[in-house]
């Protein structure tokens, strides 16, 4: 089940048997059209020997599941039942047809990527109704209000449906990160298939970890090093420990505003190190956070005067 709104009831999973189905000549007028007078249903004609249909078909079943009942799947073997294919004038699969009271109501064909065939679903659904995406908006939610623990819930009970969720694993690790689990977080980290690494929510959270690593101990110098910096601005290797030192003292402003004092006195200083390092920051603090939106258009600022 997914947890829903604070203080609701969580909302049961509907069983996948009820929302997927296969469907024959005889079954289509009770699995497709009579059911699209009460729920809509996508129809998936497909073949075994179909290279795109074995991309597109497990990506419309897990998008289905997610909708938990709002929108269901019917998929038709063309091989198997050729009169029917040959109604719906199929000519090349994969070929997707949406129902909505009992008639047609849109359609694609070919392979889509995920993006675009949510976007298919939502305007059969009518925007919005998918469980997981609203699940997503409360546990972001919780974890800005700084309810770890609760945000960390929800983001394990969308993984234990979707394990390869890229926001949920996202936004778990951000917990692990917050609750000072950086061990279950690297851990994770490690376990994730590449493609998941180049996310930019989850290599926000690498690039955090690595910083994190790198200022471990620093926040320990942090008054000798402001005192070296104050008496010698120009120093510059002493500022940039000083950025370091405030970063891993969780002082993540004060550590951009630094950077950014350097580069403002001399952003050549060292190969632009200052530059290099305010980009890991920014990095590290995710590219819509509020500090890294602000910092890049100071930044430009700078570097445009």
């Amino acid at each position: 089940m997914l947890v829903g709104q604070s203080g609701d009831a969580p909302t049961p999973a509907v069983a996948a048997g009820d929302l997927i189905k296969d469907a024959d000549t005889a079954s289509f007028m009770l699995d497709v059209i009579e059911a699209s007078k009460t729920t809509p249903v996508i129809v998936d004609f497909w073949a075994p020997w179909c290279g795109p249909c074995k991309q597109l078909t497990p990506t419309i079943e897990k998008l289905v599941k997610q909708y938990a009942g709002k929108v269901k799947l019917v998929k038709v073997n063309v091989d198997d039942n050729q009169q029917l294919a040959a109604q719906f004038r199929v000519q090349s699969i994969p070929a997707v047809y949406a129902f909505k009271d009992g008639k047609p109501v849109d359609g694609f064909m070919g392979a889509m990527p995920e993006s675009q065939v949510k976007k298919f679903i939502e305007k059969l659904t009518g925007r919005g109704g998918n469980p997981i995406d609203d699940a997503l908006e409360e546990a972001a939610e919780f974890l800005k209000q700084n309810q770890v623990d609760v945000a960390l819930e929800i983001y394990q009970e969308i993984l234990s449906q979707d394990p390869t969720h890229i926001k949920a694993v996202g936004g778990a690790l951000k917990c692990y990160m917050a609750l000072g689990q950086d061990d279950v977080a690297l851990e994770t980290l490690a376990n994730l298939p590449e493609v998941m690494l180049k996310d930019t929510e989850i290599a926000s959270v690498r690039t955090a970890l690595e910083l994190k690593a790198k200022t471990q101990g620093a926040s320990g110098a942090l008054q000798e090093l402001e005192a070296k910096a104050a008496s010698n601005p120009k120093d510059m290797q002493a500022r940039l420990d000083l950025a370091m030192a405030r970063f891993g003292a969780g002082d993540k402003e004060g550590a951009m505003n630094e950077l950014l004092e350097m580069i403002r006195a001399d952003r050549k200083w060292n190969d632009e190190a200052a530059r290099k390092q305010l980009v890991e920051f920014f990095k590290a603090f995710g590219p819509t956070d509020a500090l890294t939106v602000q910092g890049r258009k100071r930044l430009s600022a700078i570097l445009f005067a």
